[in-house]
C-alpha cells in the first residue's frame, strides 16, 4: 500500500510540474516581453535585416505604389526598377529606424487585441516605413517615387478569428504574471523537503527519498519543457495557416522573433531538468552503497 501511494504521488508530481512549467514560461513571457513595449521592439528589431521580412515589406510597398502608377507598356519595367530601389532601401539605417517605429505602433495593436479592445487582426502597419522609403527615393530622384501612396499597408501577424480565440488565454496569463513560476519552484522544493521528512528510517532513508523526489522534479521539468516546445510548434502552424501566402514568410519571421525567448527557455529548462534527474539518480545509487542501512540489510 505504501508503494502504491508513493507511486501515485510520483505520477501526480510529474503531471503537476509538466503543466506548471509551460504555464510559468508563458505567463512570464507575456508579463516581461509582450506587455513591455521596449522589450517587444527589441525582440523584433533584428528582423529589419531578415531577408524574408525585407522581401515581404518590399513586395507590399511596391504593389501599393504600382496601383497609383500607369506607364502603359513600361509598367513591368518600372515595377522592377521601383522594387529594386525599395529593396535597396531596406538595407539602410533609415529603414531600421522606420521598422522600429512601425513595431512600436504595432505593439499598441497587440496589447489592444490581448485586452479585448479590438476584434481586428494583429498587424504591423508599414506606413512609417513607406513614408521613409518615399522620402528617400524622392531625394534620390527615383522616377515616380512621388506617386507612392503613404497609407496603411499591413503585415498580418494574427488573424482576427485567431486573436479572438487567444484573447482569453492571454488575459489569464497576464493576470498570473510571474506567480506560476514562483509556484513551480515552491512546488519542486516542497516535494524534495517532504520526501526528506517522510523518508524511511534513519538518515539513509531521508537522503534516498529526497534524491528520488529530486529526480522526479528534474524529469517533470524536462517533460514540461517538451510540452511547451510542442505547444509553440502547434501555435505557429495554426497562426501562419491563416496568414495570406504572400505574407507568410514575414509573419513567420515575426512569430519566431517574438517566441525566441520561449524557445531558449525550452532548451535551458530541458537541459537543466535532465541534468538534475541524472545527477539525482547517480547520487541515489552512490548513497545506497555508502550510507549505512538501519535495518542491517
Amino acid at each position: 500500500m505504501r508503494n502504491y501511494f508513493s507511486a501515485a504521488l510520483s505520477v501526480a508530481l510529474l503531471v503537476l510540474l509538466a503543466v506548471l512549467v509551460p504555464l510559468s514560461a508563458l505567463s512570464a513571457w507575456v508579463d516581461l516581453e509582450i506587455d513591455d513595449t521596449d522589450r517587444y521592439v527589441a525582440a523584433v528589431a533584428p528582423l529589419a535585416s531578415d531577408d524574408a521580412v525585407r522581401s515581404t515589406v518590399t513586395d507590399l510597398i511596391t504593389d501599393e505604389a504600382m496601383k497609383q502608377i500607369d506607364v502603359g507598356p513600361l509598367q513591368a519595367t518600372i515595377r522592377d526598377f521601383l522594387h529594386q530601389a525599395v529593396l535597396s532601401f531596406t538595407t539602410t539605417d533609415a529603414f531600421q529606424a522606420a521598422w522600429n517605429a512601425a513595431n512600436r505602433t504595432a505593439h499598441e495593436a497587440v496589447t489592444a487585441a490581448l485586452d479585448g479592445q479590438s476584434g481586428e487582426s494583429v498587424t504591423i502597419d508599414l506606413a512609417p516605413v513607406t513614408e521613409k522609403v518615399k522620402q528617400n527615393l524622392v531625394d534620390n530622384g527615383v522616377p515616380f517615387a512621388d506617386q507612392i501612396p503613404v497609407q496603411h499597408t499591413d503585415i498580418r501577424i494574427i488573424s482576427a478569428d485567431r486573436a479572438d480565440q487567444l484573447r482569453q488565454s492571454f488575459r489569464r496569463l497576464r493576470a498570473a504574471g510571474v506567480w506560476p513560476a514562483v509556484g513551480t519552484l515552491v512546488c519542486a522544493l516542497l516535494a524534495v523537503v517532504l520526501a526528506w521528512v517522510r523518508g524511511g528510517p534513519g538518515r539513509r532513508g531521508s537522503v534516498l527519498a529526497a534524491l528520488t523526489a529530486t529526480a522526479l522534479v528534474g524529469t517533470g521539468f524536462a517533460l514540461g519543457a517538451l510540452l511547451l516546445r510542442g505547444a509553440l510548434a502547434l501555435a505557429r502552424n495554426r497562426v501562419l495557416a491563416e496568414v495570406p501566402g504572400s505574407e507568410t514568410a514575414g509573419a513567420a519571421a515575426v512569430y519566431d522573433a517574438l517566441t525566441a525567448s520561449l524557445r531558449t527557455t525550452v532548451w535551458i529548462v530541458l537541459g537543466t531538468g535532465l541534468a538534475v534527474a541524472v545527477c539525482a539518480v547517480a547520487a541515489r545509487i552512490w548513497a545506497r552503497r555508502v550510507l549505512p542501512d538501519p535495518s542491517g540489510e
